[in-house]
């Protein structure tokens, strides 16, 4: 009887950040949506610390499991979760992040609308002084206002703030596990999602606060990731649509180079536009890294 009464399963891969996990866990003790209606899986995809006294700390509060892989990755931490989800829907969500109380109160308000769409809601920054947290937040502003807004067809959420039917996700056979970083797996899976005819909604409403401490050096190189996973990405694509090697037209560079100017800020646009061309930088220099390392792949 309790597992019929589950709505939503919330997956949470993890991995060697205990102290943010804690955090986000406490944030989902306050969510206000009745508790006996969603539980918690948090994957630990292979810490080198023990998760189990921090998961204890709320084994009174929330419907919660732990469950441990080798270090595969988050994509593939993901798809562990989901096979051991009771919830009709499942909910993803980052360690580092802190959904906002009325998260699965709004998910749950759009599900009742669209109960076989891909909800995605909006990610805040929660570390606005920080000027390299704030200018990865303006970019994937950015990216979420090209992709999902205007002219275009909604197609690109981030997996730390995205919900759907759980055996549609089971359908299309979870996020692709040969994406072995947090780069690219979450656009390859909202690409094949809609190239099976599913629907994706983009609800900003549906708030998550993204507490991700950057500086300089992991700034570039969570970017040169980023440009290793769109390689990735790209082929995918390639292989599944049997076209050609597509990457985006020169105007979206441009107007993503002088969006930080446009926007109002914690920190000064000026500052964030060179950060961005720093962010294109690496990521071209990712791309080609993975290009050069994985000789077999061909371009179409």
């Amino acid at each position: 009887m309790a597992q019929e009464l589950l709505l939503f399963s919330i997956i949470i891969p993890t991995y060697n950040r205990p102290e943010r996990l804690a955090t986000c866990l406490e944030s989902l003790v306050r969510l206000e949506f009745p508790h006996a209606g969603f539980e918690v899986i948090v994957v630990d995809d292979g810490s080198q610390v023990s998760l189990e006294p921090i998961v204890a700390r709320f084994q009174q509060q929330l419907n919660l499991k732990l469950l441990r892989q080798d270090n595969s990755g988050p994509a593939k931490a993901r798809n562990t979760g989901a096979a051991q989800a009771q919830g009709k829907f499942l909910a993803f969500t980052d360690d580092d992040c802190m959904p906002a109380s009325d998260w699965l109160t709004k998910l749950a308000a759009r599900f009742a609308k669209e109960d076989d769409s891909m909800i995605g809601g909006q990610t805040l920054n929660a570390l606005p002084e920080n000027l390299y947290s704030t200018a990865s937040q303006v970019l994937i502003d950015y990216l979420y206002k090209y992709y999902n807004t205007g002219s275009h067809p909604v197609s690109f959420f981030a997996s730390n703030n995205l919900a759907l039917p759980a055996h549609l996700f089971q359908v299309l056979g979870g996020f692709d596990t040969t994406f072995p970083l947090a780069a690219g797996e979450d656009r390859e899976f909202c690409d094949r999602w809609l190239h099976h005819g599913y629907q994706m909604i983009y609800a900003p409403e549906v708030h998550v606060y993204h507490a991700h401490k950057l500086t300089l050096s992991t700034f570039w190189r969570q970017h040169f990731n980023y440009g290793r996973g769109a390689f990735c990405f790209h082929t995918r694509r390639s292989q599944r649509s049997k076209g050609r090697f597509k990457v985006e037209p020169l105007t979206f560079y441009f107007n993503l180079l002088t969006h930080p100017l446009l926007q109002k800020s914690s920190q000064p646009g000026i500052f964030i536009s060179v950060l961005f061309v720093v962010s294109q930088v690496a990521n071209v220099a990712g791309f080609f890294w993975e290009r050069l390392t994985q000789p077999t792949q061909q371009f179409n």
